[in-house]
């Protein structure tokens, strides 16, 4: 039986290295959010703790469950999360069963690409379709695939890590990702973009040899995924502006015009996206 809409209400997490947002989430968005420095360096049973505090702050008896996004490697199936990015404790933590003993609600855990692309499925752009991927271009690179509206996995969860998928003399991540800028021009994205935005002509023709990798990442995604939207999350994202142009001259090639021309390349244009899209692990039934 389905819950009423209006009444439905959860909490979404995300769950960085840097900071822990915690927020309930309804269908309009985001209704409260508290955000608080992550106890990285601390132990599993200082971590989780933290998290259940955030927790005790914001909930009550209307939410229905938690969802949350996690920079790791996860079992979504049973909520395990392993070797998380800069929470060097949490090498095997059973989030779900954690939480579930202790606030009695649904919990459910997926990896941070995933909830980014559910958040867009949900409340941005991807919201009128049933086929997208969501790219976070960030310190990693990663993606989340959502394939007749649900997100897709794969047999055993790989289904989004195009990073991983052999590319030059590595693989994409070292060309898509920030670890291009570091690389190849002993530079951050962010000192790049902020050079860019300056007018520096070499800062702008870095932003269009990554934009060309971009073209070259997008090639793979569409003749693997064929989706009808693909959208960007991440820092990276930002400066959309500036590899943009690259990256389509890129897909001018690509075998099937009509393809490129029908499908929506955006960056993202929500807040919280990640948060969105981690209650969206909860289901309305």
């Amino acid at each position: 039986m389905k819950m009423h809409s209006d009444n439905f209400i959860k909490i979404g997490i995300d769950l960085g290295g840097t900071n822990v947002r915690v927020a309930l989430v309804d269908k309009n968005g985001v209704r409260e959010l508290i955000k608080e420095p992550c106890k990285a360096d601390k132990s599993v049973e200082e971590t989780t703790g933290h998290l259940k505090e955030m927790i005790r702050k914001i909930i009550h008896p209307k939410v229905k469950g938690i969802g949350l996004g996690v920079p790791s490697a996860v079992d979504s199936e049973k909520g395990i999360v392993y070797n998380v990015n800069n929470i060097p404790s949490w090498k095997e933590v059973h989030l779900k069963e954690i939480l579930e003993k202790e606030f009695n609600i649904p919990v459910h855990v997926n990896n941070d690409a995933n909830c980014f692309a559910l958040g867009e499925k949900h409340y941005g752009a991807g919201k009128s379709c049933e086929n997208m991927i969501g790219i976070a271009l960030g310190t990693g690179l990663g993606a989340g695939v959502v394939l007749h509206g649900k997100l897709y996995g794969g047999s055993h969860s790989c289904a989004g890590e195009i990073g991983c998928v052999p590319y030059r003399d590595g693989t994409f991540e070292h060309y898509c990702s920030s670890r291009f800028f570091s690389r190849f021009y002993r530079a951050t994205g962010m000192e790049v973009y902020d050079a860019a935005m300056r007018g520096n002509a070499e800062a702008r023709k870095v932003w269009s040899d990554f934009g060309e990798h971009i073209g070259n990442l997008l090639t793979m995604v569409l003749f693997v995924y064929d989706p009808q939207v693909i959208v960007f999350g991440g820092s990276i994202a930002n400066a959309f502006d500036f590899f943009a142009p690259a990256m389509y001259d890129r897909l001018k090639e690509f075998l099937f015009p009509d393809v490129v021309k029908n499908v929506i390349i955006t960056p993202s244009r929500i807040q919280h996206v990640g948060i969105l899209g981690a209650a969206s692990l909860i289901s309305h039934t």
